[in-house]
């Protein structure tokens, strides 16, 4: 049986009780073929195991959030966050309510976690493929450039030495 035809049929079956008084919980979990204790926790208003959150979890949604947003916005700007950051950045949160440090998977298990984010590669900047760059591709990194000064204010006359390396804001 999949898990979420066996929910559906639990839901089934709690409305029928609701619905019917005389109904009993094994009559009903034979019914609409779900298991007795699972009925009766359900019942209970346990929820299932796949919509708990675990007591293992350390952070808040708001925390894991605030991660995600500034992981994007670092990235943004031209600093791709490494897994060892967000998990740094997970330990200065868990620090400020005295609670132990994360898991040294955890940071892998959050990127998976999140849709917004993925994990890449590093590679070398070969000069060969840096001959060969299609210029549409390019127009992005100048997009990204335009957003940033029209998003900050940023005045033509602020901006020197700016390579492929990226930018840097509040740096002189």
């Amino acid at each position: 049986m999949s898990q979420p035809s066996n929910e559906a049929r639990v839901l089934l079956a709690l409305q029928a009780l609701h619905n019917d008084p005389k109904l009993g919980l094994r009559r009903a979990a034979t019914i609409y073929k779900v298991g007795y204790g699972t009925l009766r926790d359900r019942k209970n208003g346990i929820q299932s195991r796949s919509n708990t959150i675990p007591n293992s979890r350390r952070l808040s949604d708001l925390e894991e959030q605030i991660i995600v947003q500034f992981v994007l916005d670092l990235d943004s700007r031209g600093f791709p966050s490494r897994l060892r950051f967000v998990e740094e950045m997970a330990n200065s949160l868990l620090a400020d309510r005295d609670a132990s440090p994360v898991g040294k998977r955890w940071a892998h298990n959050f990127v998976k976690r999140q849709p917004a984010l993925k994990t890449r590669l590093f590679r070398r900047y070969d000069y060969q493929r840096a001959k060969c760059e299609d210029p549409t591709i390019i127009c992005n990194w100048f997009r990204l450039i335009q957003n940033t000064i029209a998003k900050y204010g940023i005045r033509s006359d602020d901006i020197w030495n700016f390579d492929e390396t990226g930018f840097m804001m509040g740096l002189t």
